[in-house]
């Protein structure tokens, strides 16, 4: 890290607003109860009504300025500007066969963005998911390749490869798995992860964040697995204890929003995902739960 850099302060930028945002898992939601919820700085109420019906407007009264809203995924979203395109698509989400879990809520005192790296870090797996993601001494990161869309609107990170004890639920074998990264959104990402008892088996893990503030954020986890063996209760527990040895990483980085100027924090050849997704905020003009240096806008 470096000692010093001028930090640029701005607002909440248009762009930022614009973007659709989970506030939570429908089927959670209590029906005719008023819910708060917070986003980007922002009281939210959610209305679920006795007719199944959803609403969502700015504010705690039913006065507040109404929100569009979406359903996907299982999750309701909603934004507070004018939404330039619809939520990202997961088209392997409706295939037969499929289970699609909610996996939990879970409010980690952290920048959305350090949330997104984290999750697309493949050199942590050894030392904070342990016998686990991994395991010493498979520290090594092969190289793998990374691209942003012609479009600009996601990144793609293919051939990552990794040893791990204990990959999955019911896993019995160590073996080397494949992920595919996805980063559709600023602050949603989504792990494609190959399971070693089934060739044809393909699980979706997907991080959908929900800025509460600049650096407090809530992490929806949804999975989409073809596990037929286990309970949703039972892989639910699995994603959760995984995602319990990453929050107190999370919660104790400095800063924790995230540098944009991949000058000022130490990069290796396993961070080729990282670099491109902060220069990826960058060029979409995404700020919020970021720090934004001099050196970031050369």
């Amino acid at each position: 890290m470096s000692n010093s850099h001028n930090v640029v302060s701005v607002g909440l930028e248009e762009v930022t607003r614009n973007l659709w945002y989970p506030l939570g898992d429908i089927a959670g939601l209590p029906a005719g109860h008023d819910l708060q919820r917070t986003l980007l700085d922002t009281t939210i109420t959610i209305r679920l009504d006795k007719d199944g019906e959803l609403s969502a407007w700015e504010g705690t009264n039913s006065y507040g300025r109404g929100l569009p809203i979406r359903q996907q995924f299982g999750y309701l979203w909603t934004s507070l500007g004018t939404p330039t395109r619809e939520v990202f698509d997961i088209p392997e989400f409706n295939h037969p066969g499929r289970r699609n879990i909610h996996a939990g809520s879970i409010g980690v005192h952290t920048s959305a963005p350090r949330a997104v790296e984290n999750f697309l870090d493949l050199g942590h797996f050894a030392f904070v998911h342990r016998d686990y993601l991994g395991v010493e001494p498979f520290t090594e990161i092969k190289p793998y390749r990374v691209r942003v869309a012609d479009d600009n609107t996601e990144i793609v990170a293919t051939q990552c490869y990794a040893y791990q004890p204990v990959a999955a639920l019911g896993a019995t074998e160590g073996y080397e798995a494949e992920y595919l990264y996805r980063v559709p959104h600023p602050y949603c990402a989504l792990l494609y992860k190959s399971v070693s008892a089934d060739d044809a088996r393909i699980d979706i893990i997907g991080l959908f964040l929900q800025p509460i503030t600049e650096e407090r954020v809530v992490a929806h986890m949804q999975l989409s697995t073809l596990d037929s063996l286990h309970s949703d209760a039972a892989i639910r527990e699995f994603q959760q204890f995984i995602f319990s040895q990453d929050k107190p990483i999370l919660e104790n980085q400095v800063p924790k929003r995230l540098p944009l100027d991949i000058r000022t924090e130490i990069s290796a050849r396993a961070d080729a995902t990282s670099t491109a997704y902060r220069r990826w905020l960058l060029s979409h003009g995404v700020r919020y739960g970021t720090i934004q240096s001099e050196l970031a806008q050369e």
